[in-house]
């Protein structure tokens, strides 16, 4: 089976290369009209189909790792390297992407995965579809390369064979785990469409903005996927490092952020386009500069570049990575500055208060906060690199600078949808933002007799002032997205006499864009308000003996027992607690240690009961070597089980988004306005 591997993995490079150089010399036929031997467009359908059978060909590479991962063959290096006998059914399927050999094999995958899909789509508009397949051959090229000649999956061991192989990292046996990674991969792999039809879009000088139209669900799906892969490692980052934390600043946590940041600006900024005309080479810039952070973002974690708990080790790969990502900026520079005249705008914006300049404005805050990360990323490498010494980049800095950006992307995100397009007037300002402005005050004030005040012990409290703002802009976000879907609604409701919530059910599916646009927004509310609650967070840390206590909050925590176990995977420990509250037992906790026998590493496993006002959280952190007794720590987090909900919203109004409108009505809404509000306008099926 390893031989299979090895020669499917080849079969498909050579496929992979076929398109990209048939691709091309079929469609500069076809762009310079010379006659040929052979059809151009014959031979381009010939690539096309190359595309489709080397995703055959990857796809039995991959079956053939996991079979021999479940078949315990460990005279394959990387299979002894990251499985064992003993490992679980679902996380030996993850070992497909534990390691470097592996998950570089599912980038390829995926990438045959999404050509494939996009070639069985070529009948849209084949022109355009041949330019994406052949530049999505380019990339394939590159990966499949790697996979083949630098880092191959099938690769024998080299001396005597081991009976059981290492095992799997213990940070990754956990169920996330099993999913993490593929909805991280899916998000960085699905940027390179988008990227295809933008550089092929760019080289054929296609008319319009419908590349747009066609990579629109492309884009989106690809960024919910990203964005799904992002919580889901905050989640697995918050169940299993034992930190009492979800987000660190890691540098590979970084670097999925960064391109998920420039295509969210791509996914606002387009609607300029489609519907002014401007922004063309901007939002050209924006997908070109998403890809190529997908591809930073794989280097950091592969070329061993920085420290992480994500990332691989030190390896020659990133050399490989680098030399890429410097081709792929080569061939988008030379495209601009070739085809730069073709992205003219057709229109300027007339107004600083306007949908229009929210829109730019909300650009620019996310491209900001997207350098300030790649900065604070890269510094390390700098340093070293010119002083000889890695200066450390930590938490404080991010924080410093990036709370007051998202502070101020929050504020865009309620402004920007009570905005009218090309301008306003102080009517439209007054009666779109004075209910919005009331709720913000109000939750302000509520908030400063609650206690949540800027200070403590008489100086500034910095992390106290940015949660107390962002529960007020929150509030007052939230307000205004929901008095945009009830002046909507009640506009449907007078007009065909429905009942309110029949009335906002007809309202979204008239604009699912605009009105699931308007639930991921909710979505990202409720993260904020979650986020927000880390300013508040207490802990208490105790050595317990049996039937002692510890204090957290509102809770009290005493020890019943503590006792281990153990398994063919793995060794425990763990203690028994049960937790009180106003002197009443509640429920009880059991935070647990192992010790993976094939690795012999430790691994935590934290105990944590959630309630939607805190998470209450126990990491058992070990014994004293001197008494024997179990150390436990014990935090109080407010409020992280909504950022959890607001995913749920955001996902919620992504499908929204991608679900098709219905049919426009036959009747007109009478409008009593001469001016339509952003509102009415939304329900006659403007963006």
């Amino acid at each position: 089976m390893a031989a299979f591997g090895s020669f499917v993995l080849l079969i498909a490079l050579a496929l992979a290369a076929y398109n990209l150089f048939a691709g091309a010399v079929a469609l500069r036929l076809i762009a310079t009209g010379q006659p040929a031997r052979i059809s151009p467009e014959r031979l381009a359908d010939t690539a096309r189909r190359a595309g489709i059978a080397g995703f055959v060909a990857v796809t039995g590479a991959a079956f053939a790792l996991v079979w021999l991962v479940f078949a315990n063959d460990f005279s394959i290096a990387y299979i002894a390297e990251h499985s064992n006998r003993a490992l679980p059914a679902a996380y030996k399927f993850a070992a497909l992407w534990s390691g470097q050999e592996g998950s570089l094999l599912l980038w390829a995958w995926l990438l045959g995965a999404y050509g494939f899909v996009l070639r069985l789509l070529h009948k849209t508009d084949v022109k355009l579809y041949a330019y994406a397949g052949t530049i999505l051959a380019g990339v394939q090229v590159f990966f499949l390369t790697l996979v083949n000649f630098v880092a191959p999956p099938f690769s024998l061991l080299r001396g005597a064979i081991p009976d059981d192989g290492n095992g799997l990292n213990p940070l990754l046996q956990y169920p996330e785990m099993v999913i993490h990674p593929p909805m991280l991969y899916l998000g960085y792999v699905g940027f390179t469409v988008p990227f295809a039809f933008a550089l092929g879009a760019l080289m054929m000088r296609y008319p319009g903005e419908k590349w747009i139209k066609i990579t629109r669900s492309w884009t989106l799906v690809t960024w919910l996927f990203l964005t799904m892969g992002i919580f889901l490692g905050m989640h697995w980052a918050y169940a299993v490092l034992g930190w009492g934390g979800y987000w660190g600043w890691d540098p590979v946590e970084n670097a999925s952020f960064m391109p998920w940041l420039t295509g969210t600006a791509f996914l606002h900024s387009v609607m300029m386009q489609e519907r002014k005309g401007m922004m063309k080479s901007w939002n050209v810039w924006l997908i070109f500069s998403t890809f190529a952070l997908s591809i930073l973002g794989t280097l950091l974690t592969r070329g061993g570049l920085v420290s992480s708990v994500h990332a691989f080790a030190q390896s020659s790969i990133g050399n490989w990575f680098v030399a890429f990502l410097v081709i792929v900026l080569a061939v988008c520079i030379f495209t601009y500055v070739l085809q730069r005249s073709h992205l003219q705008s057709e229109q300027r914006l007339e107004s600083l208060v306007s949908r229009e300049s929210s829109f730019l404005f909300n650009n620019l805050v996310l491209l900001a906060a997207c350098f300030v990360i790649l900065w604070g990323t890269l510094f390390p490498i700098l340093s070293e690199y010119v002083q000889g010494t890695k200066v450390t980049v930590g938490a404080p800095f991010y924080n410093r600078v990036a709370v007051p950006i998202g502070l101020f992307l929050l504020f865009l995100t309620g402004v920007g949808p009570l905005l009218p397009w090309r301008s306003t007037s102080l009517r439209a300002v007054r009666r779109n933002f004075v209910i919005p402005s009331i709720a913000l005050w109000g939750t302000l004030i509520v908030c400063l007799v609650a206690g949540v005040k800027p200070w403590h012990d008489g100086s500034f409290d910095a992390g106290n002032f940015y949660a107390l703002v962002a529960f007020g802009l929150s509030a007052g976000v939230f307000t205004a997205i929901l008095s945009e879907y009830l002046r909507g609604a009640n506009v449907i409701r007078k007009q065909t006499r429905r009942n309110l919530f029949s009335a906002m059910y007809l309202l979204i599916r008239r604009n699912t864009r605009r009105y699931g646009g308007y639930l991921i927004h909710i979505g990202v509310v409720i993260v904020v308000v979650g986020l927000a609650g880390s300013a508040f967070n207490r802990n208490s840390e105790s050595e317990l003996t049996l039937n002692s206590t510890m204090s957290v909050g509102p809770y009290t925590l005493k020890c019943v027992g503590f006792t281990q176990d153990s398994n063919l995977n793995y060794n425990s420990e763990y203690a028994l607690l049960d937790v009180y509250r106003g002197g009443k037992k509640q429920f009880q906790m059991t935070p647990e240690k192992r010790v993976y026998l094939a690795s012999q590493q430790p691994q935590t496993m934290v105990a944590i009961h959630s309630v939607p006002g805190w998470d209450l959280y126990v990491v058992y952190e070990g014994t004293n070597p001197d008494t024997g007794n179990p150390i436990i720590k014990a935090f109080l987090n407010p409020l992280v089980s909504w950022i959890w909900a607001g995913v749920i919203f955001i996902v919620l109004g992504t499908f929204v988004a991608l679900t098709p409108n219905l049919a426009p009505a036959t009747v007109a809404l009478r409008v009593a306005a001469a001016q339509p509000s952003t509102a009415e306008a939304a329900v006659r099926g403007g963006d």
